[in-house]
């Protein structure tokens, strides 16, 4: 005695026509399971996977080359100030450590492009971190805007205590840094909430199908009828290829 599990109220002669015909049995598949398909044959392809997502790789590429160029500017704007006043020294520290931090931006952005270029990383996670819009650049450009607090910061007390005239730069730079700092976490709110959504949605499918699946029942086939199931399904193998 063996047990055989066939498909409910189908006869061999039926799963011979499905097996013949797989264009017709392909397209009634869900499509949750032809996306899921899709992202899989998508994933095979190393090179997609730094152009998956282009909105929101093209906003973080668009935000760091602002930084790039307001850090390089305000750094080069303090530097070629030329005030005797106690406050020259700090204004010089300042301004050396915002180019340093847009020589940082820009460094990350000309490795990704490097390593996009030589396509030397393979791996999922490495392109995911690497790219522009990855999981790199949000906790870099808040480092970045905190830094920059910082600076204002410094300016701000240099300002207080000595009465030098970079009060209005303490200023900006805390008021960009919090600026930076903001749009970061509200950034990173809306990707965390967008992929709570789609996880969402995509369980929902998952549900619904599971909800109007067929059953699958097992019935007992004795010897007696094996060598006529072998036949048969020999036959519809035949009419496969």
């Amino acid at each position: 005695m063996r047990s055989v599990p066939f498909g409910s109220g189908t006869s061999s002669m039926s799963e011979a026509q499905a097996f013949s015909s797989p264009r017709q049995t392909f397209h009634q598949l869900p499509s949750v399971y032809l996306e899921l398909l899709q992202r899989r044959s998508l994933e095979d392809q190393v090179e997609l996977w730094w152009f998956r997502e282009p909105r929101r790789s093209l906003v973080c590429y668009c935000a760091s080359v602002a930084l790039i160029l307001g850090l390089g500017l305000g750094g080069v704007g303090l530097l070629s100030a030329r005030n005797s006043d106690v406050s020259a020294e700090w204004r010089l520290g300042v301004g050396t450590a915002l180019c340093l931090l847009s020589l940082a931006v820009l460094l990350k952005q000309l490795l990704s492009s490097a390593i996009q270029d030589m396509n030397c990383v393979h791996s999922q996670r490495g392109i995911e971190l690497l790219k522009s819009g990855g999981r790199a650049d949000p906790p870099l450009i808040l480092l970045v805007g905190l830094a920059v607090m910082l600076c204002g910061t410094v300016l701000l007390c240099v300002a207080t205590i000595s009465g030098g005239d970079v009060s209005v730069f303490g200023l900006v730079l805390i008021a960009a840094g919090l600026g930076m700092t903001l749009a970061v976490v509200g950034y990173s709110v809306l990707v965390f909430m967008k992929r709570r959504r789609e996880r969402t949605r995509r369980m929902t499918r998952m549900r619904a199908v599971g909800r109007g699946g067929t059953n699958v029942r097992v019935f007992s086939v004795t010897g007696r009828h094996m060598n006529q199931i072998g036949r048969e399904t020999a036959t519809s193998r035949i009419s496969l290829i």
